[in-house]
């Protein structure tokens, strides 16, 4: 069952720095907290509208909101850069163009906490990259139970009740060439119209095996057999092997696990005695990226067969 986690990040400062190519003027309270993909240029509020004005989203100051600001008298700046920061608990401030920072912001910063960064990027390019961080960092979640495996550049997600083997089936992969992704527990991101796979992070590269404990994989295979994130492709469900049930033999239309309102091809593949999963999962992995690419193994076999 799926888990919605709300959107909200809380990013060490240096790590944000890093990510950004920011320099960092006052570290503040050391952490950046997101929770808004929105970036705001605060033109308006220093003229004084503060209508839908948000304070979480991060304050951008660019050229045209620089200049405003020196068009003030000290104290009237002081004034109302004061009133921006009386409205809640910014994120951080960013300077574009590596302009120089107003002593009354930077004395506001200081007394709240606030981080401050500065960029030689010009403001469109630093926003863009803004948003396009957020986005992935804030893009909607859920958790399913589950093991995500990179097998031939596709992201397959095993699901299927405890105990019926994916974990297995997913050391034999990795002994195979195949990476981890996520064991047990995988965290995945809406972004856009992928959906994201991950570990979350006090598990990742981990697996539990059962009879055996637990096991690091980067440590015992290397950084060949993991990988951080992967776009999910295709879902495939162990179960149990149930005599009564129909499974399906062709490989027709198939059928779909709808995650955070996305289809998502899925096979559902019976688990028995003799069955070599980790090869069946390696031919469905190809299967799928044949007929991502326009063939179809079964259709051009009807074809034959009705054409005969």
């Amino acid at each position: 069952m799926e888990e919605i986690i709300l959107p909200h990040e809380t990013v060490m400062l240096d790590k944000f720095a890093s990510d950004l190519s920011l320099e960092v003027l006052h570290a503040g309270r050391g952490i950046i907290t997101l929770t808004n993909i929105s970036v705001d240029r605060p033109g308006l509020r220093l003229a004084g509208f503060y209508n839908l004005f948000d304070s979480e989203r991060i304050m951008l100051i660019g050229r045209t909101e620089h200049e405003y600001m020196r068009s003030f008298s000290p104290e009237e700046r002081l004034e109302r850069v004061g009133k921006l920061f009386d409205c809640g608990v910014i994120p951080c401030v960013i300077f574009a163009r590596d302009l120089p920072v107003p002593s009354e912001l930077m004395e506001f910063a200081r007394k709240t906490g606030t981080p401050v960064f500065r960029t030689g990027k010009t403001t469109t390019v630093i926003m863009a990259e803004l948003y396009g961080y957020l986005s992935r960092l804030l893009a909607p979640k859920t958790t399913m139970h589950g093991v995500l495996m990179d097998v031939f550049g596709e992201g397959i997600l095993l699901t299927g009740d405890s105990g019926v083997g994916k974990s297995e089936t997913a050391m034999e992969l990795i002994k195979r060439g195949h990476r981890l992704v996520a064991d047990d527990s995988v965290l995945i991101k809406k972004v856009e119209n992928e959906l994201i796979g991950t570990a979350p992070e006090r598990i990742r590269y981990f697996m539990e095996l059962r009879g055996i404990g637990i096991i690091n994989v980067k440590n015992m295979y290397g950084s060949g057999s993991i990988l951080t994130e992967k776009e999910i492709g295709l879902v495939m469900e162990l179960e149990h092997w149930k005599r009564d049930k129909e499974y399906d033999r062709i490989g027709g239309e198939g059928g779909f696990e709808e995650i955070m309102g996305i289809k998502v091809p899925k096979l559902t593949v019976p688990v028995s005695p003799g069955r070599n999963l980790a090869i069946l999962i390696e031919v469905a992995a190809r299967n799928h990226r044949l007929k991502s690419m326009g063939y179809d193994a079964a259709k051009e076999l009807i074809q034959r067969t009705i054409g005969r």
